[in-house]
């Protein structure tokens, strides 16, 4: 039974034992209810006495440390510890998260307290700072924070009486702080002479600006304003830890035990000293007092809570126990009766019921408890301590019957044999002894194989046998009671065990993620006849996995609670129940098991949220089971989008190098040229990894993006304007439900999203700040004013914005895997969901986080990897695309149907009023009713139901769809192989706009005499595009391997094509049918030049270092071109054909005569009155001036020269496009950039009359044409070129006081940059409108 799928059943959380007193302070109050909320590990729980009851909040991931009651005494705040903590604000009554305040403390959250209205939270941070924040909870946000004091603060408080008033105190002082605006300021407490400067550990606040205060030394200190008045001396004897004000007066608790009661002046009502009760004890202290009516709460430093009846106050009622701080390691089991037995350091065995959730007996030993184990018979309990000793006790009693010391280090483990003849005890000494029981535990004898201390023991069935684990994780076989280690595998082959705790062993080998550290798992235990298992480890969870379980990385379900690490876990005798306990949380959790067949009738009761899953990360299903991802998602979950530079690095990397740049600066340098460019036309649709990213505007115009560009296309007039602004690849676009902004994101090191205008092509606001690498998904909300993004970080973090303020509302962590779409429900915009891989969740915002759900399967089976949701016709209704080519229908957060959509994937789905559309890698376009119970119509995409219109060709029949919009009577489709395409309602399809598919794009070239260019890239096709208006793909030819470069002949009859592998060939221009080929190299062909004039020879340059010569009439190779020490990096002939010119990635520069190939030497100054046919290098002293001054960094990849030689133009690894004036002589030339293709610019090349620059970009696929304008012609526009790095040291001359200044880096980080005109002052910022009294300064 190899099954690694998660098993079936699930475990429910019953009980918890405990409360968490130390180290906390004013935890525990009665909620609206009579219900009492306290927290105990990383569980908030609210008990109800009355029908002793519990229910639990489990919304942390770590301990709770703080609880603030809401005045309405529903709600409840709970802060956390952890490197990221936050604060849940949750309802007491349904246990639901209502918000999360995150992100801004670290450590941990020390305090909480709620103001008077409930509406505003302070918290205090366990930071360095102990920073102070006052929060609106309820949007999540933070309205105003400061640093606390330089010491801790024990207890915050809102002064109730005075609005904006707040009091700290902690080690050694108390602050008065005021609420201004955004500003928090303190004033110190003034102790002055009336009492002792010394540590304020609770306060209360009282009209008149008084406060009260407790102190360490257990007296009262009584403030007004910020001076100290009087204090109370010896109101407790010993340091007082809490305070509680009611209708009635004060409650104070302290650490002698005593809870005090006082009227509204803070005059003595009553004592209670709880030590002197029945239940109380020596050393007891109070922790926490909460005092409502006739009913006091008292919660201890050991994990007790008293309830006192006010007038029966000698006699308390401890309604909940817990174990005393220190580790709790021993668990045992009862073997006939619901009762668990634990130990710990705090040196007590307890006995708990799990039918009546209570303690029904305990008893103090000497030593710290580590293990416990109850003979088979249920009458005697051994307990393992800490020194080595062990003791047995009677359980009926709790007598001793012997205590044990032939150990000098602790007992880890003991356990008796299943026929109680034995009992065998671990320790950390490496060995097992063997006592017998009726011998009144005289020691038979002795295991000693292992080099380790015993971590695990297990008896088998019939006594004879035992296996050990150890601190190595060996796994060893004992013959009992002797002891003689068992080596033959044969012995052992039929051996049954009584019972499974070990955590080695190939039972058990999937309980251990793929790569981990032996000792994370601290217990297993196998529950044989359900075939489960659980597990506890360091990291707090408590997992269920089937048994056995042989495959390593086997799926489970988690369950957390535990906040440290869960130290033993255990199944009751009958299996109803799993027993947990936690070390550092000294807590005891009760579990109750629900078997297979109880799960269907629970399913209506809604599962359980929780910040975090209660499933595991992969869980759901074993990776096996799920059918092989499509290739095509395969291939997009590789690209990772990280760059080793990015452009923001570049001002630094410029700063690297201040001192070229100070050489730089004291040259004369050329002046950048006068021309300039602009983009006119973009070849190219981002298909193959993007997804819905193409809409029609409002005017019926198209909006889509490839590479840095965002493209508005009129399809009337077949022209293109641009949007600019992003500066690297674009991933994703949305459209705001008006259809005239757009938001689009972006890769980057801290990525961007441009929110613009399809009309005026104007940003509107620019969100940053919070994803790294990339944004990958984004969607508007129904009334356009929030903005959801999914970034492509580790985490990929899912963010709510308000766009137009620039501000984040909510943010969360995804998933592990990528998430491909995000969408914001239109009818409530609180609420949105997340698709990707295996992946499908329903998030609803709460303050500052958003809380996910999975999506829920029920029977139907696992969770697909998703590819494409929309929200149907009502708010629950959601319909996603999954990778196997099925349309899910959920209602609420369960999947109710699926239906059949497409063979392959479904990429796209768009919502009609009446009915849905989807696309999908098969290429059809389906339209559907609106339940999708009958499909109405499909289009397949084929090259015969092309329209006579089309801009271009159809590279193949039913190319894979990626992106479906409607509108104006149409159907827009964008598909993986760059094209879009409009598809009338009757059939025919026009084709818009195509580019090339997926692969890098390196060879260009421009006709000799026509408007026409050619390019070939590594998807393997050789394109011809129109570069007149009509702009359109003319021929396009499938080839056998990529290619890197084409050339036409000079008679523009003929192509030559170098391809990837060695290869090349000449075609004829106008059909693309091949004239000859040839291989003779096996490396890429990286450039290739028919000799100008009649075009005689052809000079193909490879990768491995040479050029061959052919003669173009006989087909002949003539000649080779031997000497370079790297591969060919570009080529030029002169104008005579007699000589070539040479680049290679060594960067050198070579010539060789043609057509022999003999290496020639030539002198830098020939070299410059040498006719050249065409000047593509890059090196030399003509261009030495187009290297940057980060040429470390990046490398300048191809430049072309303008037939009157004055301007050449240059591509870099940067994506820039550069003028320089020709020749560029001199370091750093002064140039203009431009800025649209993403990453690398490949090649450029002017056509024949210089109108046009035709530039290529490797990886962003597209083919771009700029218009060449002459100077004087410019008219001004946004975001045309950059001047060059380096202008201002031009004007030379500069005061030295002024140099520095201009030296100092000023670095401000703006999160959002809002562009539309701003006036008048920020709300925030604006004063009160002041009231009629203020006005007229009325006294009373």
């Amino acid at each position: 039974m190899a099954d690694r799928s998660a098993p079936g059943c699930h475990l429910r959380l019953e009980w918890v034992y405990g409360y968490r007193g130390h180290q906390c302070r004013n935890n525990l109050y009665y909620t609206a209810a009579k219900e009492i909320v306290y927290f105990v590990a990383g569980v908030g729980v609210v008990y109800s006495p009355r029908e002793h009851r519990q229910k639990f909040y489990l919304g942390h991931q770590d301990d709770i440390i703080s609880l603030a009651l809401h005045p309405e005494r529903v709600l409840v705040a709970t802060g956390q510890v952890g490197k990221e903590p936050y604060i849940c604000v949750w309802d007491s009554y349904t246990v639901q998260t209502v918000s999360v305040l995150k992100d801004v403390h670290t450590h941990g959250i020390a305090c909480l307290a709620f103001d008077l209205d409930g509406q505003r939270l302070v918290s205090v941070g366990l930071d360095s700072k102990n920073t102070v924040c006052v929060w609106d909870w309820r949007k999540g946000k933070l309205l105003s924070m400061a640093p606390g004091h330089t010491d801790r603060i024990f207890d915050i408080s809102w002064d109730l009486y005075q609005p904006n008033k707040l009091v700290s105190c902690g080690v050694k002082h108390i602050k008065f702080w005021s609420l201004c605006g955004n500003s928090l300021t303190p004033k110190r407490g003034v102790f002055g002479k009336t009492g002792d400067l010394q540590t304020i550990l609770c306060l209360a606040c009282a009209r008149d600006e008084v406060t009260y205060s407790g102190a360490l030394n257990g007296d009262i200190y009584v403030w007004k304003g910020i001076n100290l008045v009087r204090t109370i001396q010896g109101a407790h004897a010993a340091g007082i830890f809490s305070m509680n004000a009611c209708e009635e007066g004060f409650a104070t608790g302290g650490r002698d035990g005593c809870v005090r009661l006082w009227d509204l002046n803070f005059k003595p009502i009553t004592v209670i000293d709880l030590r002197e009760t029945d239940q109380g004890y020596k050393g007891l202290s109070v922790r926490s007092v909460c005092w409502r009516g006739d009913h006091i709460l008292v919660g201890t430093q050991d994990s007790e809570i008293f309830e006192i009846v006010v007038h029966e106050r000698n006699k308390p009622f401890l309604i909940m126990q817990g174990h005393c701080e220190g580790e709790l390691w021993a668990l045992a089991v009862h073997p006939t009766k619901p009762l668990a037995m634990t130990g710990s350091d705090d040196r007590s065995v307890r006995i708990w019921s799990l039918i009546d959730h209570a303690l029904i007996a305990r008893c103090n030993m000497e030593e710290p408890i580590r293990c416990a184990a109850v003979s088979t018979d249920g009458i005697h309990l051994a307990l393992g301590m800490k020194d080595g000793s062990f003791t047995v006790l009677r359980v009926r009693d709790m007598t001793e019957v012997v205590h044990i010391k032939d150990r000098k280090e602790a007992i880890h483990e003991l356990k008796y044999s299943p026929d109680g003849n034995f009992l065998a005890v671990g320790s950390n000494d490496s060995s097992v002894d063997i006592y017998g029981v009726v011998q009144r535990y005289k020691k038979i004898g002795e295991c000693i194989g292992s080099l380790s201390f015993i971590t695990h023991m297990d008896w088998s069935s019939d006594s004879k046998y035992l296996q050990t684990n150890d601190g190595n994780g060996k796994r060893l076989f004992y013959r009992m009671p002797s002891g003689k280690e068992i080596t033959s595998k044969e012995e052992l082959k039929g051996v049954q065990w009584a019972s499974w705790t070990c955590v080695s062993g190939v039972e058990v080998n999937g309980i251990w993620p793929k790569y981990s550290d032996i000792n994370d798992i601290n217990s297993v235990d196998a529950n044989f006849i359900g075939q489960v298992m659980v597990t506890a480890d360091d990291y707090g969870i408590v997992k269920l996995f089937r048994y056995p379980c042989l495959r390593k990385g086997a799926k489970f379900k988690k369950y957390l609670g535990h906040s440290a690490h869960v130290t033993n876990v255990r199944w009751s005798h009958d299996h109803q129940w799993v027993v947990s306990i936690g070390g550092a949380d000294h807590s005891v959790f009760q579990w109750k098991f629900v078997p297979d067949r109880k799960l269907k009738d629970s399913l209506h009761i809604a599962p359980q949220e929780s910040l975090v899953d209660s499933n595991s990360d992969e869980s759901d299903s074993d990776q096996s089971d799920v059918p092989e991802l499509d290739s095509e998602i395969e291939q997009e979950t590789q690209i990772t989008y990280r760059r080793q530079v990015y452009k923001e690095d570049l001002p630094q990397l410029k700063e690297q190098c201040k001192e070229k740049r100070k050489s730089a600066a004291s040259k004369r340098r050329e002046r950048a040229p006068g021309n300039s460019i602009r983009l006119h036309f973009v070849h190219g649709y981002r298909g193959y990894d993007c997804r819905s990213n193409l809409f029609y505007t409002q005017t019926g115009e198209i909006v889509y993006h490839v590479a840095a560009v965002g493209v508005v296309y009129n399809r009337q007039q077949n022209t293109q304007r641009f949007y600019l602004g992003h500066d690297d690849d674009i991933l994703c676009l949305a459209i705001h439900p008006l259809k005239d902004y757009v938001a689009t994101g972006q890769v980057g090191r801290d990525s961007s999203i441009h929110i613009w205008d399809t009309e005026t092509i104007k940003p509107l606001s620019v969100l940053k700040g919070y994803h790294q690498y990339g944004v990958c998904a984004v969607d508007f909300s129904a009334d356009g004013k929030r903005l959801a993004s999914v970034g492509i970080d580790d985490n990929h973090t899912i963010v709510l914005w308000d766009w137009k303020k620039g501000e984040k509302l909510s943010a969360v962590r995804g998933s592990k895997d990528k998430i491909f779409v995000v969408k914001i429900n239109p009818y409530m915009p609180e609420k949105l969901i997340t698709v990707g891989i295996k992946h499908l969740k329903f998030w609803r915002r709460a303050g500052g986080g958003l809380i996910g759900r999975k999506g829920c399967i029920g029977a139907m089976g696992r969770t697909d990897t998703m590819m494409c949701a929309v929200y149907g016709w009502t708010e629950e209704m959601v319909f996603s695309g999954t990778s196997t080519g099925d349309v899910c229908i959920w209602r609420d957060v369960f999947l109710i149907k699926t239906v059949k959509a497409h063979d392959g994937p479904v990429f796209s789905m768009h919502a009609l009023e009446k009915g849905f559309v989807t696309g999908g890698k098969d290429g059809v376009v389906a339209l559907w009713d609106d339940t999708f119970e009958r499909c109405l119509k499909t289009y397949a995409i084929k090259r015969a139901a092309l329209a006579p219109g089309s801009k271009g060709l159809l590279l193949e029949d039913n190319p894979s769809i990626r992106a479906i919009s409607l509108g104006h009577g149409h159907i827009l489709v964008g598909t993986k192989n760059g094209e879009i395409l409009e598809v009338d309602k009757s059939g025919p399809i026009t084709l818009l706009v195509q580019g090339h598919m997926e692969g890098e794009v390196w060879g260009l070239a421009t006709h000799p005499h026509l408007p026409i260019c050619a390019t070939v890239s590594d998807d393997k096709t050789l394109r011809i595009w129109d570069l007149s208006p009509s702009h359109c793909m003319l021929a396009v030819r499938k080839l056998k391997k990529g290619g890197r470069c084409c050339c036409f002949s000079p008679d523009g009859k003929a192509l030559a094509v170098g391809l990837n592998d060695g290869s090349f060939l000449i075609v004829n221009a106008d059909t693309l049918e091949d004239l000859v080929s040839f291989q003779h190299r096996k490396d890429v062909i990286s450039e290739i030049r028919f000799s100008p004039g009649a075009g005689k020879y052809l000079a193909v340059a490879s990768c491995d270092n040479f050029v061959d010569i052919y003669n173009v009439m006989s087909s002949k190779r003539v000649g080779i071109c031997k000497g370079a020490s790297s591969y060919i990096t570009h080529m030029d002939w002169d104008i005579r054909g007699k000589l070539l010119q040479v680049n290679t990635g060594a960067k050198e520069q070579l010539f060789f005569e043609a057509p022999r190939g003999k290496k020639q030497t030539i002198p830098t100054l020939e070299v410059e009155k040498i006719g050249w046919a065409s000047w593509t290098s890059v090196l030399g002293s003509c261009c030495e001036g187009i290297w940057p001054i980060i040429g470390e960094v990046t490398d300048v990849t191809a430049s072309c020269l303008t037939s009157d030689s004055k301007v050449l133009a240059t591509g870099d690894d940067f994506g820039f496009v550069k003028l320089f004036r020709y020749p560029a002589k001199g370091k750093f030339g002064k140039f203009k950039r431009y800025v649209a293709h993403s990453t690398h610019v490949t090649n450029v090349r002017w056509t024949y009359d210089d109108s046009l620059l035709v530039t290529v970009g490797g990886a962003d696929t597209s083919l771009m044409l700029w218009t060449y304008e002459m100077e004087g012609h410019r008219d001004t526009r946004q975001c045309d070129s950059e001047e060059s790095d380096l202008d201002s040291e031009e004007d030379g001359g500069y005061d030295s006081d002024v140099t520095r200044e201009n030296e100092i880096n000023y670095t401000i980080k703006a999160l959002s940059t809002n562009i539309r005109p701003m006036f008048g002052i920020k709300p925030h910022l604006q004063q009160k409108e002041p009231t009629l009294d203020e006005r007229q300064g009325v006294v009373r």
